[in-house]
């Protein structure tokens, strides 16, 4: 058995990891598996969505081959364990890239659709599982499925944003996207309060591919932040920046981001960036991934992890909704540096339990302080489940099961494609099994 931690880094149960590194050998891998098992690529789920305590792992990372591709049409097949990056650095020389990633590059195909991963441009381009046009799904009692939206849409729906839970994803058809080169026009605004906020995200949607916003936490319910938008820019060729990526050696004895520590480190952050702010040519790397240049930096939350919470509310009540959540938390004296505040579209979920959906989206990170954060996180859930919202499972390690059950309302529809021999911590947590 092999201790096996999340992003988070809350615990390390042991775990039967097993590699799968042939898809040929997948299916009896699985038919003769003992115990309950679950497809494990990269780990960043920061929660316990991707552990499997006392079970059985199968690590899919070895599923990391392209299978095929259309340079005509941008239609890519490659196998679950290709990582994001390798797709973003192989195809945008090329003149194509993903259509929607999330904030780090360093997870697999299988992982972003297990869990229907978002970008910072859902306003226009949706969630990944919108890209996906084929995708095969291996059961453990041997059935082999090949699924997409217009091929048993019901067993796709289900298993994009399903967590793994409906089998074990082993390859993938997705389509590209046309870019012409790695670089974007990007603008940092800052904006003074969530008014502020509301009005540069709608006045953005209809110029800006990108937009996302880091929030002051602990500027009470004023929410002061930095507004970021970015477009694809055509500049021809220059030199891309150096690849220096710094690592966090070690977890300190005590978390750094802190009581002492968190408010100057805030008001610092905001003034200095408020000096850049403006227009300027940007590298889509630090600009969809920055906190890839620092590896393993949740290792900076000390020994005890750290949990991040991240909902959607309704936008009809989003701004009370996110203003007096920042004023419970600033109120707790906790917070985060690692606050974002952005708005989804009227895009539809492609999954039964994709999180994304219409209104406006708040991720913070906390570290672990017992009982503490507990009783905050029971404050911000009475604030969700007031608004109609819900819990993004992919950050989650606690979320209570009634307002999972509440929050994804097609929860008994998915039931039905559950694998009966695929189990999760999260599953058991919040749904039995």
């Amino acid at each position: 058995m092999t201790p096996v931690s999340s992003w988070g880094r809350l615990s390390a149960h042991p775990h039967n990891v097993i590699s799968l590194n042939n898809p040929s050998n997948v299916r009896n891998i699985l038919c003769n598996s003992r115990h309950p098992g679950l497809a494990h690529g990269m780990g960043r789920s920061y929660g316990d969505v991707c552990l499997n305590p006392e079970g059985t792992l199968w690590l899919t990372t070895g599923l990391d081959h392209f299978t095929a591709f259309d340079e005509c049409t941008g239609r890519l097949v490659c196998e679950s364990g290709v990582l994001i990056r390798d797709i973003q650095r192989l195809m945008i020389p090329r003149g194509w890239i993903l259509p929607v990633t999330p904030g780090t590059q360093l997870i697999t195909v299988g992982g972003a659709i297990a869990n229907d991963v978002h970008g910072k441009n859902h306003h226009v381009l949706g969630s990944f599982g919108d890209h996906v046009k084929k995708l095969t799904l291996i059961r453990t009692d041997g059935e082999v499925i090949h699924c997409g939206p217009n091929q048993h849409p019901d067993w796709f729906a289900a298993t994009v944003g399903g967590l793994g839970l409906t089998g074990v994803i082993t390859q993938a058809e997705i389509q590209l996207r046309r870019v012409p080169g790695p670089w974007l026009n990007t603008e940092t605004v800052p904006y003074s309060d969530l008014d502020e906020f509301f009005r540069l995200a709608d006045a953005s949607e209809a110029g800006w591919e990108h937009t996302v916003s880091w929030i002051d936490c602990l500027s009470g319910g004023r929410g002061r932040g930095l507004f970021m938008r970015g477009n694809p820019a055509d500049i021809g060729q220059r030199p891309e920046p150096r690849d220096r990526k710094l690592t966090m050696p070690m977890a300190p004895p005590v978390s750094i981001i802190n009581q002492l520590s968190l408010r100057p480190f805030n008001m610092a952050y905001y003034h200095l960036k408020k000096l850049r702010a403006g227009q300027k040519i940007t590298h889509y790397e630090p600009f969809f991934y920055p906190l890839d240049n620092l590896l393993e930096w949740n290792r900076m939350y000390g020994p005890k992890g750290f949990f991040q919470y991240q909902c959607v509310l309704p936008r009809e009540i989003g701004r009370d909704a996110v203003q007096a959540m920042l004023r419970e938390i600033s109120g707790a004296g906790d917070g985060s540096f690692l606050a974002v505040l952005k708005t989804f579209g009227n895009c539809p979920p492609v999954g039964m339990l994709s999180f994304p959906q219409p209104g406006v989206t708040l991720a913070l990170d906390f570290t672990n302080h017992g009982e503490r954060t507990f009783k905050l996180f029971a404050k911000l859930d009475a604030i969700v489940r007031e608004a109609k919202g819900r819990i993004y499972p992919a950050k989650d390690a606690r979320m209570p099961r009634e307002l999972f059950e509440t929050g994804y309302p097609r929860l008994p529809e998915f039931t039905k494609y559950r694998d009966p021999g695929i189990s999760s911590a999260f599953s058991r947590r919040v749904m039995g099994s």
